[in-house]
C-alpha cells in the first residue's frame, strides 16, 4: 500500500460510536477495499443530529466557471491516508489512518440565499491570515452565490462585545498582498456561552474559524455547545501557526513564508559576525514548543554554526558546552551565527517565583526571553575568560517582522486551497472539522484531533542529523 489516496469502505469508527454514516455519505458497501485495513477516521455531520435535513444539488453544476465532470464531486469513498510508508516486515502493525477526502460534493445542505457565514480570527498574527479571510469571501460568493458574509472582530470576543462586519470581494480584493490580519484580533475573551448565544441570535449557520491550537480548543467547545443545542449551524477551523506545531497536516500556512523572512535575519546577523573581531551574530526566532522554523531557516541560509531548539537540552559550560564550540569557531572562523528558537533554554534562565506561574491571555506560559539572557551570558563568558580581546555580540529579534509581513507565493497559494477545501465542506454538511494536506492530497480531520494532536521535531529523525550535519554542533550530551 503505497498510495496515499485509497478507495475503501467504511469501517465502524472511533468518534461515530456506532451510529450510522449520513445522508450524504451512506454506507458504502461491496467496495473491494477490506474495511479491516483501514481506520476511517468519521467525521461529525449535521445530519447526526438533525436527520431531516434536505439536501440540494451543488450550484457548481450550474456555474459558469466550471464544468463538472464525472472525476469532479468526491465521492464517498475518496480517502486520504495519514501514512504512506509501511514497514511490511512488522506483523502487528495497526491498520493504517484515513480521512475523508476534500473537494465539492454532488449534493450539499445549505441553500445559497439561506447561509450567513461568520469569519473570525484569533490569537497571534501570522503570514496568510489576510489570504485566508480573502478567499473564504470571495469563494463563498463566487463559488456557492453566499451574499452574507460577516466577519467578526478582535477575535472571540468580538462574537458578544462588536457589531460584526458586512463582507464582499470587493472590500477584500486586495487582502492578500498586505500582512496582519483585517478583522483584527486579540487573545483570551473566550467565553462560551456569550459567543453560540451570539451564533445563534444572529442566524449564523456556518462559522470559519482561524487560529492556533488554543484556538481549536475553542472550536471544539463551540462545536460541542451548538451541537447539544442541536443548532443546525456547521462549524470549521483553519489551524493558523507560524510554528508549524499543529500535528496530522502536512505544514501550517505562513509557515514557509516566515522560514524565508528567517533567512534574511540569518543573514544579517553573519553580515555582523564577519565584520567583527570575534564577532556572533545571535538571532532568536519563533518557536515556542517547536523548532521547525529554526532548523529549516538553518538548512537553507547555510550560514548558521549552531542552532538551539525547545526539543533539545543544551547547557553552557564544560566540555561539550555551547562556550567551548563557540570558541573553537571563533579560532577556526572569526566569527559564529548562534540561532535560537524562543522556546529553547527556558529552563536554563533564573526565574522568580511570579515568574514561574504567569501566563498569558490564552493560559499559556510566559516565556522569558532566551535571546537577551543568552547574550548577557555569552559577554560575562567572554569578559570573565577572554578580557584582554575584542568580541561582539549583535543580537537581532526579527519576530514582529516574520509575523506581520505577506504571505509569499506558496503560502498565498496554500491559504487559497484552504479556504476552498474549508468552504466544501461546510456546504456539504460537515462539522467539527479541519481542512489541511495529508501527503499533499487535502483532507478532512475531526477539529478534536487537530486540537491535541502536536507537531514537534524529531531528534530521531533524519533531517535533525542533516541539520547537526551542517553546523557540526555538538550534541550537548554530558558524559
Amino acid at each position: 500500500m503505497t498510495d496515499s489516496h485509497a478507495k475503501a469502505a467504511l469501517p465502524s469508527t472511533n468518534s461515530g460510536e456506532g451510529k450510522p454514516e449520513n445522508q450524504l455519505e451512506p454506507q458504502m458497501q461491496n467496495l473491494s477495499f477490506p474495511t479491516s485495513n483501514l481506520q476511517l477516521q468519521r467525521l461529525p455531520h449535521l445530519t447526526d443530529y438533525l436527520p431531516n435535513l434536505p439536501t440540494f444539488t451543488n450550484p457548481l453544476d450550474h456555474n459558469q466557471f466550471y464544468h463538472p465532470c464525472q472525476e469532479f464531486y468526491i465521492s464517498p469513498s475518496d480517502v486520504v491516508l495519514r501514512h504512506i510508508s509501511f514497514d511490511l516486515s512488522d506483523p502487528a502493525s495497526s491498520p493504517p489512518i484515513a480521512y475523508y477526502r476534500a473537494g465539492p460534493r454532488k449534493q450539499i445542505l445549505f441553500e445559497s440565499s439561506t447561509v450567513r457565514a461568520a469569519i473570525v480570527t484569533c490569537g497571534g498574527l501570522c503570514p496568510g491570515l489576510n489570504t485566508v479571510i480573502r478567499e473564504l469571501v470571495v469563494g463563498l460568493w463566487d463559488l456557492y452565490g453566499v451574499r452574507q458574509i460577516f466577519g467578526i472582530l478582535a477575535g472571540y470576543r468580538g462574537f458578544y462585545s462588536m457589531e460584526p462586519m458586512r463582507l464582499d470581494p470587493k472590500l477584500v480584493d486586495s487582502l492578500h498582498m498586505r500582512g496582519g490580519t483585517f478583522l483584527e484580533t486579540s487573545r483570551g475573551g473566550f467565553d462560551l456561552q456569550k459567543i453560540v448565544d451570539s451564533i445563534e441570535s444572529r442566524r449564523f449557520n456556518q462559522v470559519y474559524i482561524i487560529g492556533g491550537d488554543g484556538t481549536m480548543r475553542g472550536a471544539v467547545a463551540i462545536f460541542e455547545e451548538i451541537r447539544r443545542r442541536k443548532l443546525n449551524v456547521a462549524v470549521a477551523g483553519i489551524p493558523k501557526t507560524v510554528d508549524n506545531d499543529v500535528g496530522i497536516i502536512d505544514r501550517s500556512f505562513g509557515f514557509q513564508t516566515a522560514v524565508e523572512t528567517a533567512q534574511q535575519a540569518i543573514h544579517a546577523a553573519h553580515v555582523e559576525a564577519e565584520s567583527a573581531v570575534n564577532g556572533i551574530g545571535l538571532v532568536k526566532l519563533m518557536g515556542r514548543s517547536a523548532g521547525h522554523i529554526v532548523i529549516h531557516a538553518t538548512l537553507s541560509s547555510r550560514d548558521v554554526d549552531c542552532c538551539l531548539l525547545p526539543e533539545s537540552d543544551f547547557y553552557l559550560e564544560g566540555k561539550g558546552g555551547l562556550f567551548e564550540f563557540l570558541e573553537q569557531r571563533l579560532k577556526e572562523n572569526g566569527h559564529a551565527v548562534l540561532v535560537v528558537a524562543e522556546g529553547a533554554g527556558q529552563d536554563l534562565i533564573p526565574r522568580t517565583d511570579a515568574q514561574k506561574e504567569e501566563r498569558d491571555e490564552s493560559g499559556n506560559p510566559v516565556f522569558l526571553d532566551v535571546g537577551v539572557w543568552l547574550k548577557s551570558e555569552l559577554n560575562q563568558w567572554w569578559k570573565r575568560d577572554h578580557a584582554r580581546e575584542l568580541f561582539t555580540v549583535k543580537y537581532i529579534d526579527p519576530t514582529y517582522m516574520i509575523r506581520a509581513v505577506p504571505a509569499n507565493a506558496t503560502d498565498n497559494l496554500y491559504c487559497t486551497l484552504l479556504a476552498h477545501s474549508a468552504i466544501h465542506g461546510i456546504m456539504a454538511g460537515y462539522t467539527g472539522f479541519v481542512a489541511g494536506p495529508i501527503n499533499g492530497i487535502y483532507a478532512y480531520i475531526p477539529v478534536v484531533e487537530v486540537a491535541k494532536a502536536k507537531n514537534i521535531v524529531d531528534l530521531k529523525d533524519h533531517k535533525w542529523a542533516w541539520v547537526r550535519s551542517v553546523t557540526n554542533q555538538p550534541d550537548f550530551v554530558k558524559d
